[in-house]
């Protein structure tokens, strides 16, 4: 059966109050420091003695001392108390300035990008914040799991989050070693992949991704087979570089393989385009420092550092 609770109320009040008489041994010297009057001091004491059980002064006309249950009580609640104090000017200071650990969760391909050079110029800029990097391919909870942020193409970014473009949009393309197409034609139309080994990733969730395509302004989607499955993208580029079929991958990505001849495009004027890769974070009033800092960072940062060779 469910028991009713109610929350304590005023465990603290009046504690400040008998620290400073404590430390004072004077009503009148307390309520100077506190900046009140000496009965409001006198009546604090009165209602934490009536909360507590006990006396903890023993009050004359000349002086104030501490009874036992006074002594013990100091020796717990002084260092306690001023614990409690350092703890919130902890939390002042995060709140008011970049400071502390920046958590972010993202997709193993972006980490170079981003160490290099973004992650690198924002430690140099705000050295009080410590940043870290977690890898991952899953599209996690971010408060949950006690993130700040995290970084995933637009289409896997959910419509409660706040989104910072990090690219613009980009397509999606397919492409093909040289020595893959030594011992195959080229595709010329989308149902000419049924006849083409295929790499396909699968998705956090279980599901193998299917291929997006723009045919004539409608978006179709085509379930490819093929003898490889990874599970990100990098492992993906890497199988089709060393010819073990075609590949579906964001254009930035692939750039530098096609420059270099290692790789070949097909299937272009089939290519969608995405909305590109994103900061994300919870929706906030208001977010800290370090985060605030981050983006900003993020916004400032030259464009030619926005093409991100990898995603989720």
């Amino acid at each position: 059966m469910k028991q009713n609770f109610t929350v304590r109320q005023g465990a603290l009040d009046g504690v400040e109050v008998f620290l400073s008489v404590a430390q004072h041994h004077s009503f009148r010297r307390a309520a100077a420091e506190l900046g009140v009057t000496p009965s409001a001091v006198s009546q604090a004491v009165r209602v934490l003695e009536e909360r507590i059980g006990a006396a903890l002064f023993i009050r004359t006309t000349r002086s104030v001392g501490l009874t036992e249950a006074g002594e013990r009580f100091l020796s717990r609640a002084k260092p306690a108390f001023e614990e409690l104090v350092a703890a919130g000017e902890v939390a002042r200071g995060l709140g008011q300035r970049p400071a502390g650990l920046l958590r972010l969760s993202v997709p193993r391909a972006v980490v170079p990008i981003l160490l290099e050079p973004l992650i690198a110029s924002f430690c140099k800029a705000y050295p009080e914040v410590e940043v870290e990097i977690a890898t991952s391919k899953e599209l996690i909870d971010l408060a949950a799991e006690g993130f700040d942020a995290g970084i995933r193409l637009g289409q896997f970014v959910a419509a409660d989050m706040v989104a910072v473009p990090l690219t613009p949009p980009f397509r999606l393309v397919v492409v093909g070693s040289p020595a893959y197409f030594a011992g195959h034609s080229r595709p010329e139309h989308t149902d000419d992949l049924r006849q083409h080994a295929c790499l396909r990733w699968r998705r956090s969730g279980g599901a193998l991704a299917l291929w997006s395509f723009n045919d004539d302004g409608n978006a179709i989607e085509i379930a490819v087979t093929g003898p490889f499955i990874a599970h990100d993208f990098p492992t993906m580029l890497g199988a089709a570089v060393e010819g073990i079929g075609l590949a579906q991958l964001p254009e930035p990505m692939v750039a530098e393989g096609l420059r270099a001849g290692k790789l070949v495009h097909v299937l272009e004027p089939f290519a969608p385009v995405i909305p590109g890769v994103f900061l994300y974070y919870p929706s906030r009033r208001q977010i800290m420092p370090k985060l605030r800092a981050f983006i900003d960072h993020v916004k400032s940062r030259p464009a030619d550092q926005g093409n991100v060779k990898g995603t989720r």
